[in-house]
């Protein structure tokens, strides 16, 4: 029985199937051209007339329309901002950073990770949050060596994976790009400890520029958080402090998204 649709289209070289389908083979290649023009004509009878796509919400979360905010920082308190001097020295050594790592990009990533090196799946945003910051942060417990056990080799897995070059060197733009939100993320629910600050660090001297959106909504997220949480510190002398300030000068001035920067 035909379809609706071949009734409405009209064949350009007509074929008849005619009753011994069995004998089209589908396997192998045609033998002439009215064998090639049979196989299509039953491939096509064997088609579901109405196909419903299988579509994956994860695969989208990504490619949504982005939208950047461009609330700025809170302000900080008085005495707890850095010098103009200061954050144009920590330009100047990130870059120096960022130029060391893309000339020896190719010769780190090929050097051999060690058996424990596990590296999560790109999509597996839980499994970075343990790779990166260990199980004892990402569970809430404390990070720290107890003291009945000094000599017990350190458990990367417990503590977190530092961002090795070997390990940073192996990460496409993609990949660099959601660790950096899912750190971001948990950063915006959870307090600084230095294991992020060490990894957002890092990432970031890995992140290409121009930017993409989503990548400066994502650091401008992060500058928020971090003026925000420093914006709670009770003294000059915190040891979050330093790395906060760190961050922001990073995102406002390197990033050039100038509206974040801490003035004099």
């Amino acid at each position: 029985m035909k379809s609706d649709v071949e009734e409405l289209m009209q064949r350009l070289l007509p074929v008849e199937l005619g009753q011994n389908t069995e004998d089209v083979d589908l396997s192998g290649p045609p033998r002439n051209p009215q064998e090639y023009l049979r196989q299509v004509q039953l491939e096509a009878s064997m088609c579901p007339e109405v196909v419903v796509a299988q579509i994956d919400p994860k695969k989208l979360k990504k490619k949504q329309t982005v939208h950047v905010s461009v609330a700025g920082c809170h302000a900080p308190p008085v005495g707890f901002s850095p010098s103009l001097h200061w954050q144009q020295q920590q330009v100047s050594n990130f870059s120096d950073v960022r130029q060391s790592i893309t000339k020896n990009r190719k010769h780190w990533s090929s050097q051999t990770l060690d058996d424990n090196v596990q590296m999560p799946k790109l999509t597996d945003e839980e499994g970075w949050k343990k790779f990166c910051l260990g199980e004892s942060i990402y569970l809430g417990a404390s990070a720290c060596p107890t003291d009945t056990e000094p000599e017990a080799e350190l458990d990367y897995s417990k503590v977190g994976f530092p961002p090795f070059l070997t390990i940073v060197s192996r990460l496409n733009q993609s990949t660099v790009l959601m660790v950096l939100d899912v750190l971001i993320s948990w950063f915006e629910e959870h307090e600084f400890v230095s294991q992020l600050g060490c990894w957002l660090y890092a990432l970031l001297a890995c992140l290409e520029k121009p930017l993409l959106p989503e990548a400066h909504s994502s650091i401008r997220q992060l500058a928020r958080r971090c003026a925000q949480l420093r914006s709670t510190l009770e003294s000059q002398d915190d040891d979050k402090l330093p790395p906060l300030n760190l961050l922001i000068c990073l995102v406002a001035r390197y990033f050039e998204q100038n509206d974040l920067a801490d003035q004099e």
